[in-house]
């Protein structure tokens, strides 16, 4: 179908993304004029293929990405500062190439143009903790997201290469990459994590609308090539959870592959 052959594409185009964006980072020390036009030809080659090839599939229309310039790196510092934690490489590497990632696209039904596809990566500024600091004036026993946490079943801790699930409590340090539109977030996760001590390790998680946590990739690298391939369609993330996406998107789903 042309939605595979269309996967099979953007598969090919993303392999080399992360040699891209370490070829742009180091390009930052040239002269201001030249950074400009390096990072200019990376950006199209990061999103000029997908942009072709959503334009090109019948029914396919407003193709639109919204082009950012690279994020400083005082800005990635103060953040690693600021929350206790180190960038993993290849994010640091897509934030020094642009500082966030926003490309959408629709369809077009019965003359009516339907927004459909939507790919985001939030920009460093928006790369915020999910969980934010308890009040020192909550209530002593009020609810509080920690409460749905509890200990991983005898039955999932003896499984092999089970990751375990994120706390939603210090023991873990959770920033949102996309709100999914509603439909829940994607999420860099630290795990393991001690009050004052900087973390390296991250992973990234599907938080569902029940706040069940979900594992996408191991690393963001990973999770772009993901993002990219399934086109960014409504609840894509769903695919990796027991239950899937919603009948709606579903239908969404059959209405891209027959485009």
């Amino acid at each position: 179908s042309d939605l595979r052959h269309c996967r099979d594409a953007v598969q090919v185009i993303v392999d080399d993304y992360k040699v891209l964006f370490k070829f742009l980072s180091s390009a930052f020390l040239m002269e201001e004029t030249k950074e400009k036009l390096v990072f200019k030809c990376v950006a199209e080659r990061l999103t000029l293929a997908i942009t072709r090839i959503l334009e090109n599939m019948p029914g396919v229309v407003d193709v639109r990405f919204a082009e950012r310039e690279p994020a400083e790196k005082r800005s990635l510092l103060s953040w690693e500062q600021k929350n206790s934690c180190i960038l993993p490489e290849d994010l640091r590497d897509f934030y020094l190439t642009t500082d966030g990632f926003t490309l959408t696209w629709s369809v077009k039904l019965d003359d009516e143009c339907v927004p459909l596809g939507c790919m985001t990566i939030n920009s460093v500024g928006r790369l915020c903790p999910f969980l934010q600091p308890v009040s020192l004036f909550s209530l002593p026993n009020a609810p509080s997201l920690a409460d749905l946490d509890w200990e991983e079943s005898s039955t999932q801790s003896g499984l092999p290469h089970v990751p375990v699930a994120p706390h939603f409590d210090a023991r873990s340090r959770i920033f949102e990459l996309d709100s999914c539109g509603g439909n829940g977030k994607v999420c860099l996760i630290y795990k393991n994590c001690t009050p004052g001590v900087v973390v390296q390790q991250s992973e990234i998680w599907f938080l569902d609308r029940s706040l069940c946590w979900h594992f996408l990739t191991a690393t963001f690298t990973a999770y772009y090539r993901l993002m990219i391939t399934h086109l960014g369609l409504p609840e894509w993330q769903y695919a990796y959870t027991p239950y899937g996406p919603s009948p709606q998107a579903k239908v969404y789903i059959t209405l891209s592959s027959d485009l």
